[in-house]
């Protein structure tokens, strides 16, 4: 299982495995090859079908070279590695094939930005944690008496803190950005920017209503700048960014804690996270929305439990149960843009994370079903669910949301 620092991560929007990764195997593929005069790219399968809502071919023309680059699309083609492929060929001047081995690479973005070779049997992911399941996990803690951020600490060393510090300044950053603009969204799909009405409107509430009315300004704030290609951190991608920082933000000004407090929860909501991507997948091309803001969810829960006062069996408790509420849902952006009904999404599920953490803080942290089961379970869901409802924009609401809306200024 990976460190944190390879789930955590800064980059631009509006999506880590259409953008983030595609962009980190183009900058790849062009130190590999120097020499090439220009390069031809397909894209294949759901990288392929959303990839210009997602914003595909700008990154990766951006990183080899606008005027040096085609893109090729190929929806209908998805092979077995992962949905997500790339053909990356480099070309010389009169527009063959470069000769020589490494010419040619073909390469999947699995999710949350991380990349894999077709050849590769760990999708990317390094054997940095010894221990790859919450039970075991769980039962080293108990052993050891100590808390599930200590585990971190002892696995990533005591220089994680200030990775995770740089990573809460980051998504404070794109709160910020978030709120001051205004507007519309990128796309065809013309969608106003709530943001900052919603701030302005909760900021005069009293109560649990301001607190809730932060909350969603918060997430909306972070998804919309995800949405318009700016700065996020993936937590644990780019199409559910807005619900870790937001739930984050929210408790800090209602409880008033402490930086200490919020690097301990950023890593216990990590640890939950690189769960999920070991043993299923954060990739909403993959396995539906239930591995991004499901994934997302599950760990703004752990992280919430954990700040308020829980047990280790209570954020375990807390973090099966985000999960297991988010079975089954699909990843069905329509027009293929990373704005309805994703942004939505983000801010109703950072408030069911915390609803949620409050629940198992009523409970004695023992729970029926495992952590570990729902994860697996998460991951069968997402392989039973049929194409068009992984990230292609072919069902759901993107079929009948474009049939009765675009064009009109949905």
């Amino acid at each position: 299982m990976d460190s944190l620092r390879e789930l955590y991560k800064v980059g631009n929007g509006p999506s880590s495995s259409h953008t983030m990764g595609p962009q980190k195997a183009a900058g790849e593929f062009m130190q590999r090859t120097p020499q090439a005069a220009s390069y031809r790219v397909t894209l294949l399968g759901s990288l392929a079908a959303t990839g210009k809502g997602h914003l595909t071919d700008w990154i990766i023309k951006k990183t080899l070279g606008e005027e040096r680059t085609e893109i090729i699309w190929k929806p209908e083609e998805v092979r077995p590695f992962h949905t997500n492929g790339m053909v990356f060929k480099a070309l010389d001047h009169n527009g063959q094939i470069l000769a020589g081995e490494g010419s040619t690479w073909e390469v999947y973005s699995v999710g949350g930005g991380t990349i894999a070779g077709a050849d590769s049997a760990t999708r990317g992911t390094s054997s940095f944690y010894s221990l790859t399941t919450l039970d075991a996990i769980m039962a080293h803690c108990k052993t050891d008496n100590i808390e599930l951020w200590e585990y971190v600490e002892n696995q990533e060393g005591p220089e994680i803190w200030d990775f995770l510090r740089n990573i809460w300044q980051a998504m404070q950053e794109s709160i910020e950005r978030g709120l001051a603009k205004t507007g519309v969204l990128p796309g065809d799909l013309r969608y106003p920017r709530k943001a900052n009405a919603f701030y302005k409107k909760a900021r005069i509430q009293s109560g649990r209503l301001r607190s809730t009315g932060m909350t969603f300004a918060y997430a909306l704030a972070v998804s919309e700048e995800n949405a318009s290609g700016g700065l996020v951190v993936t937590a644990p991608t780019c199409g559910s960014a807005g619900l870790v920082p937001s739930v984050l933000r929210s408790l800090k000004e209602d409880y008033d804690l402490s930086e200490s407090e919020i690097l301990k929860a950023l890593a216990v909501g990590g640890l939950i996270g690189n769960l999920v991507k070991q043993n299923a997948s954060i990739s909403g091309a993959e396995v539906g929305c239930q591995g991004e803001v499901g994934t997302a969810c599950a760990m703004a829960t752990a992280m919430t439990a954990y700040l308020f006062g829980g047990t280790n069996m209570q954020v375990d408790y807390a973090a099966e149960m985000a999960l297991e509420h988010h079975l089954g849902m699909t990843c069905d952006p329509v027009g293929g843009y990373v704005q309805v009904p994703c942004i939505e999404r983000n801010a109703v599920s950072a408030t069911r994370a915390i609803n949620a953490a409050e629940y198992t803080l009523f409970t004695d942290g023992n729970h029926r079903i495992s952590f570990d089961q729902v994860v697996q379970t998460m991951g069968e869901t997402g392989r039973d669910l049929k194409c068009g409802y992984r990230e292609t924009s072919l069902a759901g609401l993107a079929k009948h949301a474009c049939l009765t809306n675009c064009g009109s200024g949905c």
